[in-house]
């Protein structure tokens, strides 16, 4: 397993770093070729409102993240985006059908082969939506269509799905960080998801932690 993390490493760092340079690179052209750059003071501005949330909660997600997915998932996963939201239920979906741990090595093989198909599903998804549904966009898009109501339910019945396995069968340690959620939630309404993760996680973790040590969980839990 060193060998393969050594790989994962040196490829997933160069293909981040590319990642990111080729981001950057689009903005950087279009002020090359129109010569219009923006004014340092109006990206400073920009900037200070939304780089301490973001840089917080990308290393709170990281954190969070990576012990589920794997190293070579979380390479992946962060160049491709959209992680709590697909990557992660996916990656946890593939561990659960396994029925392997997300730190052995054998997980770590399957959530990385997971999130790997789950960007290739999602590149050929958009495609297809993109070239066969965009006649049809602006009324699904709609607020006001019939259909409308059910988008916003999309992210709620994903996660909810995939939890609820995992509730039932382990509802004693489930337990505390559900109420975790729902505390932070009532006190702090407009947090973020990747303020809350970090929050349950260490309720789960402290929880699971002292009922064991109590007896109270048994080998199903």
């Amino acid at each position: 397993m060193a060998s393969y993390f050594d790989r994962v490493h040196r490829w997933g760092r160069f293909w981040s770093v590319s990642a990111l340079c080729f981001l950057l690179s689009i903005p950087l052209a279009i002020s090359v070729y129109f010569d219009a750059w923006p004014a340092f003071s109006g990206v400073l501005h920009g900037l200070l409102g939304v780089v301490p949330l973001f840089w917080a909660t990308a290393v709170i997600e990281l954190v969070s993240y990576a012990p589920l997915i794997g190293s070579g998932g979380n390479y992946l996963a962060s160049v491709t985006g959209n992680i709590a939201n697909l990557k992660l239920p996916c990656a946890m979906a593939a561990l659960k059908n396994a029925e392997v741990r997300a730190n052995s090595p054998e997980g770590e093989v399957v959530s990385t082969i997971a999130v790997a198909a789950s960007s290739i599903t999602t590149t050929l998804v958009i495609a297809a939506t993109v070239l066969l549904l965009s006649p049809l966009l602006p009324f699904i898009a709609d607020p006001n269509a019939y259909i409308a109501p059910a988008f916003a339910q999309v992210l709620p019945a994903l996660f909810g799905s995939l939890a609820a396995g995992y509730f039932v069968k382990h509802w004693r340690i489930a337990f505390l960080p559900i109420a975790a959620g729902v505390l932070a939630l009532l006190f702090a309404p407009a947090a973020q998801v990747g303020m809350l993760i970090p929050v349950t996680v260490i309720v789960s973790l402290a929880g699971a932690l002292g009922m064991y040590r109590l007896g109270w969980l048994g080998g199903r839990d």
